[in-house]
């Protein structure tokens, strides 16, 4: 029973983790492109962008992303799934742990992205942003359909299902920059 309960709440925590992930890069996006406004202008909406990423970031995002990884360990302990890890069966798991290592190493970046820009350094365009902000929907894809899928996946048509879903959206983002360069 108390098994059921700590999986609920680490999939109650991944998504507001993940809520954080694809927010905060929205906000770095948005802060860029104040930055090309008049500096009058500019100095408001950075003050207000970083207004609204402190309690993102630290309210929400980086609690979620510790009670995810403490629940999610416990998951792991209780249920029994180490014995399995590293058999037949339990490949799909230790995929997954990999992908979420991968994800822990993808909020240190929007940490360090996030710490430049409450300083003011603007090291990335806003299509890098764009870009970058894609990353987290790659995960949460590969990671939800090697869980929900399990063994039954294969690695070749996930490898290859992975490849289309990055060229989707980088057309996506292709696409979005046409449009928004052709209403400017």
């Amino acid at each position: 029973m108390a098994y059921l309960y700590l999986k609920a709440v680490h999939i109650i925590f991944v998504v507001t983790w993940f809520a954080g992930l694809f927010y905060m890069p929205r906000l770095f996006i948005y802060n860029v492109e104040a930055h090309t406004q008049p500096q009058a202008e500019r100095d408001l909406l950075h003050r207000q962008f970083v207004k609204m990423m402190r309690p993102l970031w630290y309210g929400i995002t980086w609690p979620s992303a510790i009670i995810t990884l403490i629940m999610g360990v416990s998951v792991l302990l209780k249920g029994g799934w180490i014995q399995g890890l590293f058999k037949p069966e339990g490949f799909w798991l230790l995929l997954k742990l990999i992908l979420v290592l991968f994800l822990y190493a993808y909020h240190y970046s929007l940490h360090r992205i996030f710490k430049q820009q409450v300083a003011g350094i603007y090291r990335y365009s806003s299509d890098q942003l764009r870009m970058w902000n894609e990353v987290a929907t790659i995960f949460l894809v590969a990671i939800v359909m090697l869980v929900v899928v399990k063994k039954e996946i294969s690695v070749i048509w996930g490898l290859v299902g992975m490849v289309l879903l990055i060229f989707i959206l980088m057309l996506a983002i292709r696409i979005y920059k046409r449009v928004r360069s052709k209403g400017q």
